[in-house]
């Protein structure tokens, strides 16, 4: 019975995503993975690279683009503590955001980094940036981060107004830099996912139901451009966004029940 209303399901969503011209069906996520909360893209190749939160191992998958598992790798020295988002380098390096924080108490946050020549191994081990706040700054939870110019930008899962970290891509402890606040306008705005295009001139925030494009912005002062909301015409609990080119994302979300547990793309232009 699941699988007969998942099937209406991605018929459901694959019509209306054929009408409305924007997000699209791309695969149904191997029935192993729950709970994905990532989507990134290295650079000239085409697989999807993805995570589980807290609770679950501490594995990162590689997904084809109809979401069947064709990579399994575990981190073998770095529990997941609360793994949420992903991103990587124009080296082709993956880094893990281990800074989901639902409780608001956690003092240290992480970021893992796993190699590019690693990548083909069943296991390895990860290189760990670890950051604390501002002495000032309360304790928040973190899902979205990406690079620019060899520094993470994180921000903070918020109803209204969220602070943007930046964090030195640099083995060791830091504390990390207030760089930014902002509130974006209207309601269900909590950032689930972040990326950057491969251009860097155009970064996208993610929601449950829609994509903040942001663009010509000046270095990384990311919201003194222009800020567009790009509705999807869906809701679901979507935790992860990457770029496959610069006018085009990927998109995951989590399963529950016969709902989610699909990827999909969507044009920002």
């Amino acid at each position: 019975m699941i699988k007969f209303k998942r099937l209406i399901f991605i018929l459901l969503i694959t019509s209306a995503c054929q009408s409305t011209g924007k997000l699209q069906f791309e695969g149904d996520i191997s029935n192993s993975l729950d709970e994905v909360s990532a989507a990134e893209i290295i650079n000239g190749s085409d697989l999807i690279w993805t995570i589980q939160d807290s609770g679950n191992n501490s594995n990162l998958y590689a997904l084809n683009t109809k979401g069947k598992i064709v990579k399994d790798i575990t981190i073998t020295n770095a529990s997941n503590i609360d793994w949420e988002d992903l991103t990587s380098d124009e080296d082709g390096n993956i880094y893990i955001g281990d800074f989901g924080n639902n409780n608001e108490k956690r003092k240290i946050f992480r970021i893992l980094k796993i190699k590019h020549q690693n990548l083909n191994h069943g296991s390895t081990k990860a290189e760990i940036i670890e950051f604390t706040l501002p002495k000032k700054q309360d304790s928040k939870d973190f899902e979205a981060f990406f690079i620019f110019k060899n520094s993470f930008y994180l921000f903070s899962k918020e109803t209204k107004k969220f602070v943007v970290l930046k964090v030195p891509n640099k083995i060791g402890r830091h504390e990390a830099i207030i760089r930014s606040d902002y509130n974006l306008d209207g309601k269900k705005n909590k950032i689930t996912s972040a990326d950057i295009s491969d251009d860097g001139k155009t970064i996208v925030l993610l929601n449950h139901d829609k994509i903040w494009k942001l663009s010509n912005f000046e270095y990384d002062d990311f919201f003194s451009g222009d800020i567009e909301a790009l509705p999807f015409e869906h809701d679901s609990q979507k935790e992860g966004i990457g770029f496959k080119t610069n006018s085009t994302v990927i998109l995951s979300d989590e399963r529950n029940g016969a709902l989610g547990g699909n990827l999909y793309s969507f044009n920002i232009n």
